[in-house]
């Protein structure tokens, strides 16, 4: 997955004609980083994907499903494939992304103890919701604190940094649905 990833991430570049300069302008990674995930010697954080896929103006799930090419409209769960964050050990499984309709459904587990950040600039092109299916996800918007239990679900505000964090002792399964814009 980390050679698709990086083969996605140059492809999306070089579709725009940017160089590696020009996205780490657009995305605050730095050029070392950016070459690092192209060349397939680093694999990305969540939070640096995000960045990333930010400045493509793309959402995270839209990346990394470009990066599957999976074109089927059935995608049975065992097909599906899933990343895993090196950083946090977080688990992201893409239920629904394709070109073919404006929604996402991601599937999300949250380790316990572990906290994923995205920046602001994922989110200026999308409106998105999170409904909790398993344990309890405290969800950081701005400056606001929200507490999720399982069966909660919360439509996002504006575009702000945010923070999903699992403080219990038990994995945080949750979904995230995007509506891109």
């Amino acid at each position: 997955m980390a050679q698709r990833i990086a083969g996605r991430i140059r492809a999306e570049r070089e579709t725009r004609d940017w160089s590696i300069a020009d996205l780490a302008e657009r995305s605050g990674v730095s050029r070392a980083m950016i070459s690092k995930i192209e060349r397939g010697e680093s694999s990305p954080t969540a939070a640096l994907l995000g960045r990333l896929s930010g400045a493509f103006g793309l959402t995270l799930t839209m990346l990394l499903s470009r990066a599957e090419e999976r074109p089927q409209r059935l995608s049975r769960r065992n097909d599906q494939e899933a990343w895993r964050d090196p950083e946090s050990g977080y688990l992201r499984r893409s239920v629904v992304s394709t070109p073919q309709l404006p929604l996402e459904m991601t599937e999300i587990v949250l380790p316990p103890g572990a906290s994923v950040a995205f920046p602001r600039d994922a989110y200026l092109f999308i409106r998105q919701a999170v409904w909790v299916i398993q344990g309890v996800l405290e969800f950081i918007e701005g400056a606001t604190i929200h507490r999720l239990n399982a069966g909660d679900s919360l439509v996002l505000g504006q575009p702000e940094a945010c923070r999903f964090h699992n403080r219990g002792k038990r994995p945080c399964r949750y979904l995230v649905v995007v509506l891109r814009r």
